[in-house]
């Protein structure tokens, strides 16, 4: 039987679970092939693939992933972290010091602010009157 591996990836509201085994490169995202499910999107596409062009292993695993809330870019960027994540545990350490460098295991925190009471919006007062 051969080995799986499955990890989490998250960016603002978006889930990406990951599962990595051996095989012959086939990515797909909720059922349909990954460049289908972003539209064919050359950028969603790049992100995407970084973590395995990145050490070469194109070819290598093949992955399913179920990606749930958010945008395509913050699927792609949560789909992204959990490939990394996953590649982290496969490869050996020169290979996760490659990974580590190129900033791919970090999480992005960025999330969209709160609205605060008495505002429009996170930060949008309404207009200053002095009379």
């Amino acid at each position: 039987m051969e080995k799986r591996y499955k990890t989490v990836g998250r960016r603002k509201s978006a889930i990406a679970k990951v599962i990595i085994a051996p095989g012959n490169g086939n990515i797909t995202i909720n059922g349909k092939y990954f460049e289908d499910y972003v539209q064919n999107n050359p950028k969603l596409i790049k992100i995407i693939q970084a973590p395995l062009i990145l050490l070469e292993m194109e070819k290598s695993f093949n992955i399913k992933i179920h990606s749930l809330g958010g945008g395509l870019s913050g699927q792609s960027d949560a789909i992204k972290l959990g490939i990394a994540r996953a590649l982290y545990v496969i490869v050996e350490t020169e290979s996760q010091r490659k990974l580590k460098i190129n900033g791919l295991l970090t999480r992005n925190p960025l999330c969209k602010e709160r609205r605060k009471y008495g505002l429009k919006k996170a930060r949008k007062a309404p207009q200053f009157s002095k009379r």
